[in-house]
This record gives C-alpha cells, sequence and structure tokens, in this order.
C-alpha cells in the first residue's frame, strides 16, 4: 500500500514541478525573443538605426544613465508622484467603495455622476487641473488621485454587490453584527475584484503622471523623455522609455503579490 501510494505521488510531483517550470520559462522566452527582434531589426537596416538603435546600444546608455545617477533623478521623482496619489486613491475609493456598494440607495443615488466621472479622460481635464492648482506638484498628484480614484471605486462597489448572498444570509443566521459581517464576510470575497481595480490604477498612475510630465515639469521620466527626444538624444530617450515599463511591470507585480498574500483563502489554479 505505501509502495503504491509512493508511485502514485511521485509523478504527481513531477508533473507539478514540470508545470512551474513552464510557467517560469514561457515568459522569459517571450522576452528573450522581443529583445532579440529589437537588437537585430536595426542591426540589418529594416528600420533606421538613428531611431530605433539596437538594444545591447539603449541597455548600455540606461546602464551608464543609472550609474552617474541622471536616471535615478528623474525615477525617484516619478515615483514619489505615483506612490503619494495611488496611496490617497486607495484610501478615498476603497472606503468610499465599501459604503456605496453596502447601501443600495447610495449606489442607485449617485451612479450618474460615478458614470459621468469614470468616462472622462484624467487627461483631458489635466489643463483645468493645472489652471486650478498650478503646474507645481499638487496638480499632477491631484491628477493622478482622480485618475486612480474610478478604477478602484468601481471594483470595489462591484466587488460588495456581487457577494454571494448565500455568504451573508449563512452568517446572519449566526447573529452576527454588521462589523463582524464585513471582517469575517464581505471584505474577503470582494478582495481580488477590489485588487483588479487597484492593479488598473496602478498601472493608471504612472501612463497620467508620464503624460502629465511631459506638458509642465522640470524633472521625472515624462520630463525627460521629451528633453531627450527634443535633443535628439535618442538611446537616451529608449532608456527612459525602458525605465517606465520596468517600473510598470513591478509595480504590476508587487500588487499581485500583495493580492495572492491578502487571498490566500481563494483556491490557486
Amino acid at each position: 500500500m505505501v509502495t503504491l501510494r509512493k508511485t502514485i505521488e511521485k509523478p504527481t510531483r513531477k508533473n507539478h514541478l514540470l508545470s512551474k517550470t513552464k510557467k517560469i520559462t514561457r515568459p522569459i522566452f517571450a522576452l528573450l525573443v522581443l529583445v532579440s527582434v529589437w537588437e537585430i531589426i536595426p542591426r540589418i537596416g529594416i528600420v533606421d538605426r538613428v531611431f530605433l538603435p539596437p538594444f545591447s546600444e539603449v541597455i548600455t546608455t540606461w546602464w551608464r544613465l543609472a550609474l552617474n545617477g541622471e536616471l535615478w533623478k528623474h525615477f525617484s521623482t516619478s515615483i514619489t508622484r505615483s506612490a503619494l496619489g495611488f496611496f490617497i486613491a486607495i484610501i478615498i475609493a476603497v472606503p468610499l467603495g465599501l459604503l456605496i456598494g453596502w447601501y443600495p440607495f447610495m449606489r442607485d443615488t449617485l451612479n450618474p455622476v460615478l458614470e459621468l466621472f469614470r468616462n472622462t479622460a484624467a487627461l483631458a481635464l489635466l489643463p483645468v487641473f493645472i489652471l486650478i492648482l498650478g503646474i507645481g506638484e499638487l496638480s499632477k498628484v491631484s491628477i493622478i488621485v482622480f485618475a486612480c480614484v474610478w478604477p478602484i471605486l468601481l471594483n470595489t462597489i462591484a466587488a460588495v454587490r456581487d457577494v454571494d448572498p448565500l455568504y451573508i444570509k449563512s452568517a446572519k443566521s449566526m447573529n452576527v453584527n454588521d462589523l463582524q459581517l464585513f471582517k469575517k464576510v464581505i471584505l474577503p470575497a470582494s478582495i481580488p475584484t477590489i485588487f483588479t481595480g487597484i492593479r488598473m490604477a496602478g498601472t493608471g498612475a504612472v501612463l497620467v503622471l508620464i503624460a502629465a510630465e511631459m506638458i509642465g515639469a522640470k524633472a521625472g521620466l515624462g520630463y525627460y523623455i521629451t528633453f531627450t527626444q527634443y535633443n535628439f538624444q535618442i538611446p537616451e530617450m529608449y532608456a527612459g522609455i525602458l525605465t517606465i515599463s520596468i517600473v510598470g511591470l513591478t509595480i504590476n507585480q508587487l500588487l499581485l503579490f500583495t493580492e495572492k498574500y491578502f487571498s490566500k483563502w481563494k483556491p490557486t489554479r
């Protein structure tokens, strides 16, 4: 019996290991293909290397800028603005979304206003923010807050609204109060959908800030990309763009890790 159990478990563990290896190697392979194409097409003349330098040239420039501190100065400015606006949006949107999602009269009353702002592009309002708040830090952080609030808020409302009614009825049958119901049922069931909105906002925080920095800023990755473009410093421009891609990917992975931590109850596939 013990021998039979070991025979069954051994292939299962081996298959699990192979599955995890494939999950790691496939993204790496896709990135290697992308980098290889980027390296080859300028060198064989498909595109002009003046406008698209080979990847090796861009990464060499990126490393030089990282070592001399030029890239770090703009990166730290952008990430500080993005993080501040992003966390303010979470503090505002999650509690508000829980309240609106839990109370139907609030949801029905505010729905037209929410839909109006949800369908208003944040960058379309950038001139308004600059006119009212000036071209300093306040306008940039405020536009990030505005852009991030709506995906978090709407996903939080949907998360609370879509909690399985059987969970709520079962909890109420045990005579739990509203606070315990929120803590033990509503929040755990809502976390995956809330984090979907948070991940969308995390990406949006970087993209909106970069666009805002291209218009009115003296530091930041958006400013640096525009500055290098105007001065025809093409490798430096791509180094800035590559930094933005790395930042966006890192933020997404950190949020995925955080979501998994708070969703331990959820079965994994």
